[in-house]
């Protein structure tokens, strides 16, 4: 719903004009000042200041202002109640300006004191928006409500497009890229600026819409008049553009080019970057001789810089030598990384230092010495940080870093021959996989939470420049009235015109409506999925774990280590495939062989399996829902194989049914479905009931998404009631 009340508001308002360009480091300074008006000596607000480096701002309630400006430069005020001045910066003294105000006609006289308060509150609100963007997205997003809410009626698309571009970085700080695009557009379409375009530019590129960006910016490069700053930016993003899209040496030469101009104008945090980027670029094409030395040159200039931008460099570096296989240089250099963190404030590493996407943290650097010691067979080496790398992650509570070195702990324990402490470990490592999805369940919840509250604003958002609209159009109306009274054939066309626009503006946000409905409804579907197959591999987990100690139960510590083993690779195949709705049809037959295999180990005097794959199918056509079919292998032996007095048999069988459909069928001959039930306890009962459930719900959800999809019809094999058949019908797109 958010997405369709923000697109109403675009198609009412139009487009809008941005309101500053980004500043220019080097040589400049903030320049403070105030104007007044020449008569009253009184402040004026409002009044836009815009500086040749394409640095803009606006007076606040008491005329002054802030501004980032360089020796030399034009400064140039402008607002309707005054005639347009210009004036050469000689000084970093404070700026006084005095100015004539221009004459209003009656109307705007009237209303010009209400108009000043208006501007005033508009403008605290925007600083206010500005002040929480970081911190507090609702806040943010609520005082630029406030400030829509103080716009009257008159040409104020200026203020409109500041309230949309600050809401536009709002969403982008926040990573609701999609949002922060149709705010940048916004503006972008009513006054094509510099500013606007990079800003846009960026969002794409961190929305991976490479193409739109490489698009938007190109015309750009043959610009003339963009001060170093601006260039350089330009040409980063079009760098980070090409890298997207795969072209190094298109991304290459514009680094190169900002990197020139960076060098030229002392810009050097631009210059670590450029560096920086290119050595990437160079890494991805397999240039490895060339990003050795970039990444060296990085490397050395961060060296100057804060200890934040030190360490994020290194971490980008080692990452480097991790793929060159120089586990060596890799642990140095992560080593120094961490005498860097301690010292940064606790509270600036939690807040977000990252390097694309991933964060730095103790833990983590860690974690990735722990690993390249691993690569090179030294698990004694590996153990203490591993060890550092859990206690710093339970410090932090941080459940990712935690499970990932628990589960690597484990391995390399088992890599040592210790078992005992390998077991332990990975029993530790499932406690947190089970704290996790808890903790993956609530965030869910609060991210359909949130949806829903930035939904409302943005609502609140509409009805205000709905609101609007409509005080214009009865002003404009009364105008009218008063002009064309002897025109009224004029104001005649002017009504039907008015209401043939309105009706194609309701025609356009019904099919709005219509559209945001679907898309809110498949994005409930994916959220129910992941809820789904959450509740599922708890379920597996614990059943399999229960195998386990089945073997330890009987002293038979080979089977025990042989299923531990297969049961861990079954595992890591069974998570890592957890998030997707579908998997090629050929991972799921190899998880399927593996779980079948573990089963028969721990009853193999109950029954034997044949699993037949004709050799007609074309297995990589076809993709399945993950750990689909296991549960109903799972009953076969457990409640059907598992009490005949004699040895069954289970078979699983696939063939082709059509070009675009398969068959997968699931048959054994235990005691049938009927007496299964018979033997259960109620517990037992209610646990099959819910796990059954789980997988029609599945089912109906996929089928719902993907057009009838996967059937699945249940029979018993023989007239008598003993056997059971299930057999799947799977078509592919």
């Amino acid at each position: 719903m958010a997405k369709f009340f923000y697109i109403c508001v675009l198609l009412v308002l139009g487009s809008v004009k941005g309101y500053s360009q980004i500043s220019q480091t080097g040589s400049n300074f903030e320049l403070q000042g105030v104007v007044k008006e020449k008569e009253s000596k009184q402040g004026l607000s409002g009044v836009a200041v815009s500086a040749n480096n394409g640095e803009y701002t606006l007076t606040n309630a008491k005329g002054e202002f802030k501004i980032k400006v360089g020796m030399g430069q034009e400064l140039v005020f402008e607002s309707p109640k005054m005639e347009t001045v210009r004036h050469r910066v000689t000084s970093n003294d404070y700026l006084e300006m005095v100015v004539g105000t221009t004459n209003q006609d009656n109307i705007g006289s009237s209303r010009s004191s209400k108009g000043e308060r208006s501007t005033s509150l508009y403008h605290s609100y925007i600083d206010s928006a500005n002040f929480y963007k970081k911190k507090d997205i609702r806040k943010s997003i609520d005082f630029i409500t406030q400030s829509l809410s103080q716009l009257g009626i008159g040409n104020n698309k200026e203020q409109l497009a500041v309230a949309y571009s600050t809401l536009g970085e709002v969403y982008q700080y926040h990573k609701q890229y999609d949002l922060a695009i149709s705010s940048y557009k916004d503006a972008f379409n009513a006054n094509k600026t510099l500013r606007t375009s990079l800003l846009l530019g960026k969002t794409y590129v961190l929305n991976k819409e490479y193409g739109e960006a490489e698009k938007l910016l190109s015309p750009f490069v043959k610009m003339t008049n963009m001060v170093p700053f601006q260039r350089v930016e330009l040409y980063e993003t079009l760098g980070d553009a090409y890298v997207g899209l795969g072209d190094v040496d298109n991304a290459v030469a514009f680094y190169g080019e900002g990197l020139k101009i960076a060098d030229k104008n002392q810009i050097a945090p631009k210059t670590i970057d450029l560096n920086s980027k290119i050595a990437t670029a160079y890494a991805k094409g397999n240039r490895l001789q060339e990003a050795n030395a970039y990444f060296n040159n990085s490397l050395e200039l961060s060296s100057g810089q804060a200890p934040q931008r030190a360490v994020q460099e290194k971490e980008k570096v080692a990452d480097f030598y991790n793929q060159k296989s120089q586990y060596g240089q890799e642990i140095q250099l992560r080593k120094k990384s961490l005498e860097d963190l301690k010292k940064i404030p606790k509270n600036e590493v939690a807040g977000g230092l990252s390097i694309e996407n991933d964060s730095i943290s103790a833990q983590r650097i860690n974690y990735k010495i722990a690993n390249a010691y691993i690569a090179q067979d030294k698990y004694d080496e590996a153990i203490p940080y591993l060890e550092e790398s859990i206690k710093d992650a339970d410090v932090d509570d941080d459940l990712l870093v935690r499970k990932d070195a628990t589960r690597k702990l484990s391995e390399v324990y088992k890599y040592k021959g210790d078992y005992t402490k390998a077991l332990e470990t990975y029993q530790e490592y499932v406690a947190v996989v089970d704290t996790l999805y808890v903790r993956k369940e609530q965030e869910i919840a609060r991210a359909a939470q949130f949806n829903r509250e930035l939904a409302s604003k943005q609502s609140r958002i509409s009805g205000l420049e709905k609101e609007r609209e409509l005080t214009q159009s009865k002003y404009s109306l009364a105008l009218t009235e008063q002009q064309l009274v002897a025109e009224s054939i004029k104001r005649q066309n002017w009504i039907i015109y008015s209401l043939i626009f309105g009706m194609m503006l309701m025609g356009l946000v019904v099919y709005f409506f219509y559209r945001s409905n679907k898309q809110q409804k498949l994005a409930n579907n994916l959220l129910a999925l992941k809820s789904l197959r959450s509740q599922m591999n708890p379920h597996f987990i614990f059943n399999a774990l229960n195998s386990v100690n089945n073997f330890i139960a009987k002293s038979d510590e080979r089977s025990a280590n042989r299923y531990l083993s297969d049961f861990s690779t079954l595992m890591r195949a069974v998570l890592e495939n957890s998030d997707e709705d579908f998997i090629p049809l050929s991972k799921e037959l190899e998880l399927l062989e593996l779980y079948t295999k573990l089963e028969h180990s721990r009853f193999s005097d109950k029954f034997d399996y044949e699993i037949i794959v004709d050799e007609g199918i074309e297995i990589d056509a076809f993709q399945i829902p993950p750990m689909l079919l296991q549960p109903y292998i799972e009953n076969a032996i457990w409640h059907g194989l598992r009490y005949r007095e004699d040895k069954g048999f289970l078979k699983i069988e696939l063939r082709q049914k059509d070009k675009r459909a398969l068959e997968i069928s699931i048959i054994d001959n235990g005691i049938g479905r009927k007496k299964s039930a018979a033997l259960k306890t109620q517990n037992q009962k209610k646990q099959k009931s819910k796990g059954m459930g789980n997988i029609k719900k599945r089912i109906e959800i996929l089928n719902d998404m993907y057009k009838d999809k996967v059937d699945v019809y249940i029979s018993d094999l023989e007239t008598n009631g003993t056997g059971t058949k299930v057999l799947f019908t799977i078509k592919r797109d």
